[in-house]
C-alpha cells in the first residue's frame, strides 16, 4: 500500500478536478434528493455532484453541520436550507477545483434562500486540524530550502493545528459525508474516524453515506489507483465499517440504509451504498443515582456497544450517564425509564458499581422504607369502571 499511496492521492485529485468541469457518471450512484432543496442550487453544481446517499436527511434545524469531502457543495447547500438562518454549515474538501466550484455560487444561493450560513475550507478530512490554505500561505512566506526549514514548517503546522485548528474540538452537532471516506488511504482511516469524534459536541452524531464491500477487497484491486478514485478499492468491508465507528468511541451505531442491489460488482465482490449513523457521548464517570431501564422487546435480549445485556422486561441497573443515553435517541423508543421515587442529587451521588448484579431490585428505586398504600389510580380506566 505504501508505494502506491501517493499515486492514489494524485489520481483522486486529478479525476475529481476533471469531474468538477465535466460530469462523470461513473463516479456516483443514483440518489433521490428532496426536490424542495434543489431549486435554489445552480445546475452546474447539481450536474457535477458525486455521491451515493443523502446524509442531509439526518440534519435538523438550527444545527452546526460539517460535511466531509464537500466537493461541489450540493449537500452543504441542501443542509443550509434545512438548518435555517440559526444554523451553520462547514464544508471541508482537499480538491481546489471542487472548492472553486462550491464557492462560486455562495452568494447566489444565499440570495435565493434568504440567508448566508455556508463556508468552505480546504483540508484533508483525516486531518481536521490543518488549514491547508493557511499552511500554503505560510510556506509562501518562508519557502523550504533545507531539512531544518522542513522540520520548522512541520512544527509550525502542528502548533497551528492545536492553537487554531481548521475545525475545533466539540464544535459540531452533526458530521455528514457522501461517498468520500472510501477515497482515504487505509492507513489514514483510523485517524479519520478519531477526527470525526473529536470535532463533535457531546451528544453529537454522524450520518455517513459510503460504498462498502460484502467481501474483503484483495490487494491487487487495492493497488489500482483508478479503482481507488472510482470509490471501489478503498471501500470498507461492511462489518469493518461498523467496527471503525466502534473503535473511535461512537455508540448507537445503526445502518439506516443499505441498497439491496450492488452499485457495482468487481470479480464477484459486491460494492453497495450504505448510510450509517452513530453518536458521541458515552465517555465520563459512572454515577449511581438508583436508576434502572427496562427493555421493551421484541427481542428476548440485546447487547449494547459496551457489552451490557438488557433482557426484555427486566429492570437493569444503570449509571446516570447510561440512563441518559438509553432514554434518548437512538434507544429511547425501545426503553422504559425507571427513575428512583426520590431523586438522588448529583452532589450526593456516589460511584456506580459496575461489578454489581445487573438486575435492579425494585426496593432500590422505591426505597427500603417505602410502605405506601394507595387507592386505584384514577387514570387507570378513564372511560369505564376498572372492574
Amino acid at each position: 500500500m505504501d508505494d502506491i499511496a501517493p499515486n492514489v492521492e494524485r489520481e483522486v485529485l486529478k479525476r475529481y478536478a476533471e469531474a468538477s468541469v465535466k460530469q462523470e457518471a461513473a463516479l456516483c450512484c443514483p440518489v433521490t434528493y428532496d426536490p424542495r432543496y434543489l431549486e435554489a442550487i445552480p445546475a452546474e453544481i447539481l450536474e457535477r455532484d458525486y455521491g451515493c446517499g443523502d446524509p442531509s436527511r439526518h440534519v435538523r434545524e438550527g444545527e452546526t453541520v460539517l460535511d466531509l469531502g464537500s466537493g461541489g457543495g450540493k449537500i452543504c447547500y441542501i443542509a443550509s436550507q434545512i438548518v435555517g438562518p440559526r444554523g451553520r454549515v462547514i464544508g471541508v474538501d482537499f480538491n481546489p477545483a471542487m472548492l472553486k466550484l462550491a464557492r462560486k455560487y455562495r452568494n447566489k444561493v444565499a440570495k435565493r434562500i434568504g440567508w448566508a450560513n455556508v463556508e468552505f475550507r480546504r483540508g484533508r478530512i483525516q486531518d481536521l486540524r490543518t488549514d491547508l490554505d493557511a499552511f500554503e500561505r505560510s510556506l509562501a512566506r518562508r519557502p523550504i530550502k533545507s531539512v531544518e526549514d522542513l522540520e520548522g514548517a512541520e512544527a509550525a503546522r502542528r502548533r497551528a493545528g492545536l492553537e487554531n485548528p481548521l475545525v475545533r474540538d466539540d464544535s459540531i452537532d452533526i458530521v455528514i459525508s457522501n461517498c468520500v471516506l472510501n477515497l482515504v488511504r487505509a492507513e489514514d482511516k483510523p485517524q479519520l474516524f478519531r477526527e470525526m469524534h473529536r470535532v463533535l459536541k457531546r451528544g453529537g452524531r454522524v450520518a455517513i453515506s459510503d460504498i462498502v464491500s460484502d467481501e474483503d477487497v484483495p490487494q491487487h484491486l487495492r493497488a489500482d489507483p483508478t479503482l481507488w478514485s472510482g470509490c471501489i478499492s478503498g471501500a470498507y468491508q461492511e462489518r469493518e465499517f461498523l467496527r471503525a465507528f466502534e473503535a473511535a468511541g461512537f455508540y448507537g451505531i445503526a445502518i439506516n440504509k443499505r441498497d439491496a442491489e450492488p452499485w457495482q460488482t468487481v470479480e464477484g465482490i459486491e460494492f453497495r451504498s450504505v448510510t450509517v449513523t452513530a453518536h458521541k457521548g458515552k465517555e465520563g464517570p459512572c454515577i449511581e443515582r438508583n436508576q434502572a431501564v427496562i427493555y421493551k422487546g421484541p427481542w428476548s435480549a440485546v447487547t449494547d456497544d459496551d457489552g451490557h445485556v438488557l433482557e426484555r422486561g427486566v429492570p437493569v441497573a444503570v449509571c446516570d450517564k447510561t440512563f441518559q443515553i438509553y432514554t434518548s435517541e437512538p434507544y429511547g423508543q425501545d426503553i422504559i425509564p425507571v427513575p428512583p421515587r426520590v431523586e438522588v442529587p448529583l452532589q450526593k451521588a456516589g460511584n456506580f458499581d459496575c461489578s454489581r448484579p445487573s438486575r435492579r431490585d425494585p426496593r432500590e428505586t422505591k426505597g427500603l422504607e417505602y410502605s405506601a398504600t394507595t387507592e386505584p389510580a384514577a387514570q387507570c380506566c378513564p372511560d369505564t369502571s376498572c372492574c
